[in-house]
């Protein structure tokens, strides 16, 4: 991204007194959010962002402090999103708690199809930048995963007392281990433009998790 300077500009705006500020917040934070699935927080300049979302540069302090305030709030804004989307498959209570997590993977490979493989997991994508990031941004990017992780390890519970999953399983472990696994499903079919990575690691997850 383009390097500015942290001291914001004079003549801010009261929020209050702003009829559009929250408006034109959430679409430099919409525009953000697809830019960086596709490309990555290093390789994505600020000028695209601001071009697309039609705001004026001068006025991006209007908004947000500096730059890693921006990042900050498209870690929050995407964690929610994506929480969001998970809950979708995971609370489907007309489904059994493993066909939920493989309901999600359906809507992934969906996903990643409707963008033919070019955009993927926002937190992944920085996760593995992240030498190159403010140091901020680790906790915050290791706290959407752990709360990915619990809704995971949610559902695992209930497949163990449904008996879809063995009695020593333990839900937490297994969540990891799958939010570790589907990130680096995500990155190869992006790699290979094909859905085929993330229907293996699936597949695999689901068999381990079965204990066979």
């Amino acid at each position: 991204m383009d390097t500015f300077p942290v001291k914001r500009k004079r003549g801010r705006p009261p929020k209050s007194q702003s009829a559009g500020y929250q408006d034109t917040r959430q679409a430099l934070i919409g525009v953000g959010l697809a830019a960086l699935t596709e490309k990555g927080y290093s390789y994505t300049g600020l000028d695209e962002i601001l071009r697309q979302a039609k705001v004026p540069k001068g006025s991006f302090y209007h908004y947000f402090d500096n730059k890693e305030a921006f990042g900050k709030a498209l870690i929050e804004a995407y964690g929610l999103f994506f929480a969001n989307k998970l809950e979708r498959s995971l609370a489907d209570s007309s489904l059994t708690p493993l066909a939920r997590i493989q309901g999600f993977v359906e809507d992934a490979k969906l996903g990643m199809e409707k963008f033919d493989y070019r955009r993927g997991c926002l937190i992944g994508n920085m996760g593995q930048e992240m030498a190159a990031l403010p140091e901020s941004f680790r906790g915050l990017l290791s706290d959407v995963f752990r709360d990915w992780e619990a809704r995971i390890a949610r559902v695992l519970e209930e497949a163990r007392q449904a008996g879809e999953a063995p009695q020593h399983l333990v839900p937490e472990q297994m969540a990891q281990f799958f939010w570790i696994g589907w990130e680096g499903a995500v990155l190869r079919a992006k790699l290979e433009q094909s859905s085929q990575p993330l229907e293996q690691f699936a597949s695999g997850f689901m068999a381990l998790v079965r204990g066979c």
